[in-house]
This record gives C-alpha cells, sequence and structure tokens, in this order.
C-alpha cells in the first residue's frame, strides 16, 4: 500500500527540459530517502505538442500515475499547458507557472485567439498558484534553455528541497560544458520565491 506520496505533474511544450527535470527531481527525493518512479507521456513534442512527465514519491509507491485530482503539484513551463491540465491538481494544490507563451497550432493557424488572461483564470481555480518568468530568468542567465532548472530552483524553494541535495543531481544530469550555467539558474529561481 501506498504510503505518504506526494505527486508532481510536469506539463510543457517539446524541448523545455520537462523530462531532464524529472529525472533531477527524481534523483533529489531518491536521494532524501524516498522511493520515485517517473513516467514520461510524450504527446507531438517533436512539433511543439504537449509533453507531460510525472514524478511520484514516498515511502511506499506502486503506480507511476497520477490519477485526476492527486497531483500536489504542477509545474508548468508554459501557460497553456497550465491550464490543459488543471484537472489533475488536487483543490489545495500548488500551481508554479513560468509565464512563458508558445502558440499552440490552432492559435498560429488563427482558429482560435491566445487566451491574455490564462494565468488569472488559473490562480482563480487554484489559489496557490506562483507566477514566475523563468524563461527572462533564463535569458538573463545567458541560454533560455535552462528555464527548466530556474523552475526547479523556485520549486525547491517553495517546498524545502536541499539546495545541496538539487545541486548534485544537476551535476549528475547536466553535461560538464554546460554545468555552470544551470547551476546559475538553479540559484536564480530559488530567488524567485
Amino acid at each position: 500500500m501506498e504510503k505518504n506520496v506526494k505527486n508532481i505533474l510536469i506539463v510543457g511544450v517539446g524541448g523545455q527540459g520537462t523530462l531532464l527535470t524529472s529525472r533531477i527531481l527524481a534523483d533529489v527525493v531518491v536521494d532524501m530517502g524516498y522511493e520515485a518512479t517517473v513516467s514520461e507521456i510524450h504527446g507531438m513534442a517533436q512539433r511543439g505538442g504537449s509533453v507531460v512527465t510525472q514524478v511520484r514519491y514516498g515511502e511506499k509507491v506502486e503506480s507511476p500515475i497520477i490519477e485526476r485530482g492527486e497531483a500536489d503539484i504542477i509545474l508548468a513551463f508554459e501557460k497553456i499547458e497550465a491550464a490543459r491540465y488543471l484537472d489533475f491538481i488536487k483543490p489545495d494544490g500548488m500551481v508554479i507557472v513560468n509565464q512563458a507563451r508558445i502558440d499552440p497550432l490552432p492559435v498560429l493557424s488563427g482558429k482560435v485567439k491566445y487566451p491574455d488572461d490564462i494565468t488569472d483564470q488559473i490562480e482563480q481555480c487554484i489559489p496557490n498558484t506562483i507566477r514566475i518568468d523563468a524563461t527572462k530568468v533564463a535569458e538573463q542567465c545567458g541560454n533560455l534553455k535552462v528555464a527548466n532548472v530556474v523552475i526547479v530552483g523556485t520549486l525547491a524553494a517553495a517546498i524545502g528541497l536541499p539546495a545541496e541535495k538539487v545541486e548534485a543531481a544537476v551535476r549528475r544530469r547536466v553535461p560538464p560544458k554546460a554545468l555552470e550555467l544551470n547551476l546559475k539558474a538553479f540559484a536564480e529561481g530559488m530567488q524567485l520565491i
């Protein structure tokens, strides 16, 4: 039987680093002494479509899948992706939403309009919503591709993940040539809260 399981749903668009993020988080919680599972759901990732990864951790974890209404945290790398997966969050859950905007195909084709107030709508549903501009911070760090690690930093600060364990996981998962940039992005993300 599962015991004290926490569920983190990571949502974004192909190429934003959701998979690396899930692996870093799994490394951290295993290092903290928990069991962890990671599952990946790739949609049309290669075409800018939704990508979802799930991290479940606790004393005893039996299933890798987060059911609707069971996520404690949604890490959203893009605003519409946050809204798309809101039915997975617990009513008292937390949403960390990057304010990045990546237009999906229906918006690009002119069939629908991108909702300008999407984060406001998310916040009305889930009061514990944290807005960050991880993409802007990543750009200031020197590379847009580290926005995912900025988001990891914000999550670590929000839920009390030990910084040294996150840094160790980043060192294990990130190639040496990009390590210093990712460690800087993590530190900057921790400051956003």
